[in-house]
């Protein structure tokens, strides 16, 4: 089993920035891929971006593209997000997730551990 805990959430501006780091501890030899979903209130948890531990290949959500960039740090079993641009509609519960390879990473079925998650809350 993976652990992960994120962290950096909080509240911000609409337009504003903010970074999200998940540290990953445990048996992350089984990680391949590392996802960040995010469930708002009254809606279904989806895929926003992805990341290789191996190669640093990236995927994202049409949502997000040219607004979140996703990037890792494999010496400190981490992975960031930032987070540009923000909008009210990017209020939701963010959580990171590990995958083995092999795996469909766009859904949350794909994906074996996963996180607390954290708040963040954009104002208008």
């Amino acid at each position: 089993q993976v652990q992960l805990v994120e962290s950096g959430g909080g509240l911000v501006q609409a337009g504003g920035s903010l970074r999200l780091s998940c540290a990953a501890s445990g048996r992350t030899s089984r990680s391949y891929y590392m996802g960040w979903f995010r469930q708002a209130p009254g809606k279904e948890r989806e895929f926003v971006a992805g990341i290789s531990w191996s190669y640093g290949a990236t995927y994202y959500a049409d949502s997000v593209k040219g607004r979140f960039t996703i990037s890792r740090d494999n010496a400190k079993n981490t992975v960031y997000r930032q987070m540009n641009s923000r909008e009210p509609e990017d209020t939701a519960v963010y959580y990171c997730a590990t995958a083995p390879a092999g795996r469909v990473i766009s859904t949350s079925s794909g994906y074996d551990d996963w996180g607390q998650g954290t708040q963040v809350t954009v104002s208008s």
